[in-house]
Order: structure tokens, then C-alpha cells, then sequence
């Protein structure tokens, strides 16, 4: 196994002209089912990636200010979301109050066989705020009302 200073993982979007990488270990991954989550993407539910502050970094060559838009969520202004000028994607969310980061696990980079790069290290573990979900999901990861480990556990 790689140590946590080995583990690079890269990932953009749709388009490619905004790039990112996180180094290390995920501070947390799972499927949200929030109702921000759920009206930001258009879906039932994400997969998304919590990092510390000193893992994330734009890679694309422009400055991020030619590449990315960003919009504060009215009601959480501390969620800064980016998404790509070019394509529309929404690429990363930047947690103003705690410094972390969150990418979402579908716009990460894939293998040869489109398996997701250094999915063991960024596998979800569980589903949070699974009480407003849209739909149930018969796994064997335990289902949360909030984050993992700190909020009561549903299943």
C-alpha cells in the first residue's frame, strides 16, 4: 500500500480545461443524499470526497480565474462552488469556514478499463443524510443521518 504522501489523485471537468489534484488520504468519502447535493447535480444522490486544505490544487495551466466561475451558496455563503467557464461542470466545492475541499467521484480521472484511479482510497464508506433520500439503496454501507460517526445511524 502507498503512504498517504505517494497518493496522488487527479480528475477536471467534462471538457478539460479546468484540472485539479489531492494528495494524501481523503478526510472523509461516501454517497450524500442531501437536498443540496440532489439540486446541485441533478441526481439522486453523489459520490463525494471531503480534503484537507493542503491536499487540493488547480493543475490547469491558466490562472483559475480565466478557467472557473464560482457561486456562494445563498444560504451556506461559507460553500463556494466552482464549475468550469468552458463546460458548465461544477468541479470542486471550497469550505470557506473549515478550508476543506470536496470533489465528487464521477469527474475523477479513469484507468484503461474507465475503473476511477486510487479507488480504494477513494471508495465511499457510507451514506450521509440519508433520511432525505430519493430513492433507497440496498448496500452494505451503513446509512447515516448526517456525516459518518457523527450523527445517528439509520442502517
Amino acid at each position: 500500500m502507498a503512504s498517504s504522501e505517494e497518493i496522488v489523485t487527479t480528475g477536471g471537468c467534462f471538457c478539460g480545461a479546468a484540472r485539479y489534484q489531492v494528495k494524501g488520504r481523503p478526510v472523509r468519502a461516501a454517497y450524500c443524499h442531501c437536498t443540496l447535493c440532489q439540486r446541485f447535480n441533478a441526481a439522486a444522490f453523489i459520490h463525494t470526497i471531503h480534503w484537507e486544505p493542503t491536499a487540493f490544487s488547480w493543475t490547469h495551466s491558466a490562472t483559475p480565474e480565466d478557467v472557473l466561475d464560482f457561486y456562494h451558496v445563498a444560504h451556506k455563503p461559507w460553500k463556494k462552488r466552482y464549475r468550469c467557464k468552458t463546460c458548465g461542470v461544477a468541479i470542486a466545492n471550497e469550505n470557506t469556514k473549515t478550508g476543506k475541499w470536496s470533489v465528487w467521484g464521477a469527474q475523477l480521472d479513469r484507468d484503461e478499463h474507465a475503473r476511477i484511479r486510487n479507488w480504494d482510497v477513494v471508495k465511499p464508506t457510507a451514506h450521509w443524510f440519508y433520511e432525505t433520500r430519493m430513492l433507497d439503496v440496498d448496500d452494505a454501507l451503513g446509512k447515516w443521518a448526517g456525516y459518518e460517526n457523527e450523527s445517528e445511524r439509520l442502517g
